[in-house]
């Protein structure tokens, strides 16, 4: 069993803000083709702005809720753009799920993981299908769920939830969007990965390889 302590979730949020450095461009050239452009440049400000905050000593060594608190807090105040809102909710929800807890079991991070990507959910009131973030975070929700509830680590669980949210990300390109400003394309939206779910893909990949690793 692993254990994640307020620390490491710090460290966490560090090494996603890097992800998101990394990906920038990446992540804007996929929104150029059907949203504003700025999708990269949202996320790395965001994921920025949470970094530097939990990483305050007092943050960093509180516990899981409040370094969850602060990154949502944080976040949202960074971004102004609709990926603020679903991210405060999803560090919101993690934290009220992990409430009391100093250090988060494997059960907890489950709990934590599933409150994510339900509070993306419900705040951006979409469903698996509509060509959204959520196409990534659902299927990554349920793989972890399924893995944790046959007794599997927190390795296992994370890579399952990495491999659910690469292949959700990826039927993107087949949907036709219903959601958001991608929405107006209507056809044309066809064949381009969702730039929401290509970032969520993002911040998975990188919880795996942050507290995939034991210790």
């Amino acid at each position: 069993m692993s254990e994640v302590t307020a620390q490491r979730l710090a460290d966490l949020f560090a090494a996603i803000a890097q992800t998101m450095e990394r990906e920038k461009e990446r992540l804007c050239e996929l929104d150029g083709v059907i949203g504003d452009a700025d999708h990269g440049i949202a996320m790395e400000l965001g994921c920025s702005a949470a970094a530097r905050a939990v990483e305050q000593p007092d943050i960093a060594s509180s516990d899981p809720t409040t370094v969850f608190n602060t990154a949502a807090k944080s976040f949202l105040n960074a971004v102004g753009a609709s990926s603020g809102p679903l991210y405060a909710t999803a560090f919101m929800r993690a934290g009220a799920a992990v409430k009391g807890k100093t250090v988060l079991s494997d059960g907890d991070m489950a709990d934590a993981f599933a409150a994510m990507a339900k509070g993306i959910q419900d705040r951006g009131k979409a469903e698996p299908g509509e060509k959204t973030m959520v196409d990534a975070w659902a299927p990554a929700a349920k793989a972890w769920s399924q893995e944790h509830a046959a007794g599997a680590p927190l390795a296992v669980c994370l890579s399952a939830a990495t491999e659910a949210a690469r292949a959700g990300a990826e039927s993107t390109k087949a949907m036709v969007a219903s959601k958001g400003r991608s929405a107006r394309l209507g056809d044309r939206s066809l064949g381009h990965m969702d730039p929401g779910a290509a970032s969520a893909v993002c911040i998975i990949e990188t919880m795996a390889k942050v507290l995939g690793n034991g210790g």
